[in-house]
């Protein structure tokens, strides 16, 4: 789809192709320099790692057009440090968090033109990593892509921030000292049985518990749970199997030290 093509007051949250994407590869140990590339498409044999033992990670990440026309990224370096801790989990090589900011900024300084004026509208960004070479035994990969692409999206939430019925789900979303805490394609596969049994139900949401005790609120399908007590505290749940989301550790600071909030995990 070209520009001219898109209605950018009506963006849903989709993909489309914009003009590059960055592409960087690992290799008998080392990563290469990496650079911008057009294609969209990645080739792999049936057996590559990422689709035989899902060693693959990503991020979600933001670039806003601002009113005085620049482009701004919101808090890249902790969706870089948070990537590091997914690969390091996943036993990928991590991308060191300068090089991780500059290719960020690389595709959408050429792809600023994708970068939406409406309101509410923004470019979102998903690098992520896969295990591309061939493994037919239980093992890591040698060989890895680092990719990142961007797409024009509306809100995630069509209409603002309304109430919503959820589900108290009778599933796990992780276990304790498993994957939950990084950003791992895995996690969200196992999500989606569940997600689709509660719209079944006419629910727009899950609410899962901690698995070890089912006692406890942690998260929901697609973010995290704050709540605000009675006597105007902020409360957010403390658990190893959560991930530690760039927004909700934003909305922490801003309520402690501007909002002048009490705030506990």
């Amino acid at each position: 789809m070209s520009k001219q093509n898109i209605d950018w007051s009506n963006l849903g949250f989709g993909y489309i192709k914009t003009d590059y994407r960055y592409v960087c590869r690992y290799k008998d140990g080392q990563w290469d320099e990496g650079g911008l590339e057009t294609d969209a498409n990645i080739t792999l044999n049936e057996c590559a790692c990422v689709f035989q033992y899902c060693q693959a990670c990503f991020e979600g990440m933001k670039a806003y057009r601002t009113a005085d026309d620049t482009v701004q990224l919101f808090r890249p370096d902790c969706n870089a440090k948070r990537f590091q801790d997914s690969a390091d989990r996943l036993c990928i090589p991590k991308i060191p968090v300068e090089d991780y900011i500059q290719a960020v900024e690389a595709l959408v300084d050429v792809d600023r033109d994708w970068v939406p004026h409406s309101d509410g509208a923004s470019l979102y960004i998903r690098p992520f990593m896969i295990g591309t070479n061939s493994v037919i035994g239980v093992k890591p990969a040698t060989e890895f892509e680092f990719r990142i692409f961007c797409t024009p999206v509306g809100p995630y939430f069509k209409g603002g921030a309304k109430p919503i019925a959820i589900k108290v789900s009778d599933y796990d979303r992780a276990a304790p000292h498993g994957t939950g805490n990084i950003k791992a394609g895995l996690n969200y596969a196992m999500s989606l049985h569940a997600i689709m049994e509660a719209h079944r139900e006419g629910f727009a949401e899950n609410m899962y518990l901690d698995a070890a005790t089912r006692t406890k609120v942690e998260e929901t399908g697609g973010a995290n749970f704050i709540f605000v007590t009675k006597d105007g505290k902020l409360v957010t749940p403390k658990s190893d199997s959560i991930l530690p989301s760039v927004t909700r550790r934003s909305l922490l600071v801003v309520a402690e030290k501007y909002l002048h909030m009490p705030v506990e995990e």
